[in-house]
């Protein structure tokens, strides 16, 4: 394993560590996290077993695995640097960890990986103001304290769910907004026809992750979402949100690098 591998393993491994010590304690009982399979439109199958009561929502997880290991191990370019190559890593690493976290919530139904499964959406989610940033600065520039600061923050901002019930809501929707803002920002300033293409269709995806979420229960009502549901369609938007922004982020990290080299 190469350096900067260990260095994104190690950057993501520790405050996922932190955060699943921090939801195993008391700290977060009062946060309104949905622990019964009466939130999702799936139906269980009970000759299943516990990981696989929700076959479709469950075995979802493993396209995130699949687009993380992807962008992991299979998309080393010529042209790039040890710090982009830092940026995909630990965005991939993300991903990777993320789908055992919402596996772990279905097969469980206990209130620690409810917990997480929110808890990880915000990183994840801030990473990408963080690669936006290293766009538009170039690696001269770019300060890793910056970026830690960042996601430092936004691990912290899942404290306003106890300040309010609906404050993982508010703290999402900041995130979201946040990225949306940044992208649109450097799509401006370093963009082609090809990353906006892959900026848009991020965004149609992420509008496409909330929606049928948020939908799930009322979609049912129709054949076509009563086996493969709202809820199961929301993840598979997610997935492509992940998989369209590495393709946005590295076709401008490489558009902007190549002008730096070229100048």
């Amino acid at each position: 394993m190469k350096n900067n591998m260990k260095s994104a393993l190690f950057h993501v491994s520790v405050p996922f560590l932190v955060c699943i010590a921090l939801a195993d304690t008391s700290l977060f009982d009062g946060v309104q996290v949905d622990l019964s399979y009466d939130h999702y439109a799936e139906k269980t199958v009970e000759y299943l077993p516990g990981f696989l009561a929700m076959p479709f929502n469950s075995l979802v997880n493993l396209a995130y695995i699949y687009m993380g290991l992807y962008w992991l191990l299979g998309q080393r370019g010529a042209r790039e640097t040890q710090q982009s190559r830092y940026m995909r890593e630990v965005f991939g690493l993300m991903a990777v960890f993320y789908a055992p976290v919402q596996w772990t919530r279905l097969a469980t139904l206990r209130r620690a990986p409810a917990v997480l499964d929110q808890w990880f959406t915000l990183p994840i989610f801030a990473w990408v103001p963080v690669w936006c940033r290293f766009i538009e600065r170039g690696p001269a520039a770019w300060r890793a304290g910056h970026a830690a600061a960042l996601e430092l923050c936004s691990i912290l901002s899942y404290g306003l769910t106890l300040a309010h019930e609906r404050g993982f809501e508010v703290a999402l929707g900041c995130h979201v907004a946040l990225a949306v803002y940044r992208g649109v920002r450097v799509q401006l300033e370093h963009g082609d026809g090809r990353s906006r293409r892959y900026l848009l269709l991020a965004m149609l995806s992420c509008a496409g992750f909330v929606l049928l979420k948020l939908l799930d229960h009322q979609l049912a009502r129709y054949r076509l979402f009563q086996r493969i549901t709202g809820h199961f369609w929301s993840k598979v938007c997610d997935v492509l949100q992940f998989h369209y922004s590495f393709c946005f982020l590295t076709s401008l990290t490489q558009r902007a690098h190549g002008k730096t080299t070229a100048q």
